[in-house]
């Protein structure tokens, strides 16, 4: 890396299928095949927004792998990747069931991803970073997984680096309850945490608001926390001292990865020093920008771009 500031994301990256319309699977005659993963999601956002980013992670020798590792490298995102040359690239595959409802499978049981470990770490490249940013869906993927989570928060630490963690609860990977106990082992460790409403009370139990949420998950230790709260927008927590944005009112399309897109808007201008209003502003536009489009990461806009949705002039000339 080059001496200017960029971020590091840690985390599994699967190639994504999806059918082209409305209806059941069963009945599709023909799928897109993309890529869709959380933290590759961030590193995009981040790099369009013109702050550099890393991407670390682990795929399969197969087309897959390869397809997964072309479009983030196409983005301009660093990719620090290992081969598993014994476990295959994990597969997503999004159901239009009606023009408003999906469903996202997994088949990642197994994957090169969900063997991720701390020898795929680079503590240097850590180290010299301005952030580390990971999710809780790694450490839902295995204990192996789970433990290089730890290793690289800890690397992070150990450098004066601050760490960015986003809850991104997954029913399918695991229950509840284990992933509460998992959020409150890491989120002391951590210095911006991200989550849902529901995804806060996993790790804090029964809030009656998002400040109240925000400010039990503070009471831990991070400095810094931001609910997403969709349509009603967001609260952050920050030093102590709560701000609310409200959302922006569009018609959203497909909402998968809104939630990255947020994060990504958040830490490009935590990044660039400014301050926590502008952050939230930047981070619902990022957010809403997803979700005007089909698709995971496709949708996510340059800065030049971010003036669009306030825009009331529909071409520009």
């Amino acid at each position: 890396m080059n001496s200017r500031a960029y971020v590091v994301t840690i985390g599994e990256t699967m190639a994504l299928m999806s059918s082209d319309k409305a209806g059941p699977l069963a009945h599709a005659s023909t799928m897109s095949l993309g890529i869709g993963g959380s933290e590759s999601n961030v590193a995009i956002g981040l790099q369009r927004l013109g702050v550099q980013s890393v991407w670390c992670g682990r795929i399969g020798a197969d087309s897959l792998g390869q397809l997964v590792e072309r479009e983030i490298r196409a983005e301009g995102v660093d990719v620090h990747v290992t081969v598993d040359d014994e476990a295959p690239t994990g597969l997503m595959i999004k159901e239009r069931r009606t023009p408003t409802a999906q469903k996202v499978s997994y088949y990642r049981s197994g994957s090169a991803g969900s063997r991720i470990s701390p020898d795929d770490v680079d503590e240097r490249l850590i180290a010299g970073a301005a952030l580390l940013h990971v999710s809780g869906i790694t450490p839902a993927l295995s204990s192996q997984a789970a433990s290089t989570l730890r290793y690289a928060i800890a690397a992070a630490k150990a450098s004066g680096v601050p760490v960015s963690f986003d809850l991104n609860y997954r029913s399918k990977l695991w229950e509840a309850e284990t992933a509460g106990s998992a959020y409150r082992e890491i989120i002391p460790h951590v210095d911006i945490v991200f989550a849902g409403l529901e995804e806060a009370q996993l790790a804090v139990g029964p809030a009656v608001d998002a400040e109240e949420a925000a400010g039990r998950i503070a009471a831990m230790g991070p400095s810094q926390v931001v609910i997403k709260l969709g349509a009603e927008g967001a609260l952050a927590c920050i030093e102590s001292q709560v701000f609310r944005q409200e959302a922006l009112v569009i018609e959203a399309l497909d909402t998968v990865g809104a939630g990255d897109a947020f994060v990504a808007g958040y830490l490009a201008e935590f990044v660039e020093g400014r301050e926590p209003e502008e952050r939230l502003r930047t981070a619902v536009s990022t957010g809403a920008f997803v979700c005007l489009v089909p698709g995971d990461w496709e949708g996510l806009p340059r800065r030049e771009e971010l003036r669009l949705l306030g825009n009331h002039e529909p071409v520009s000339r």
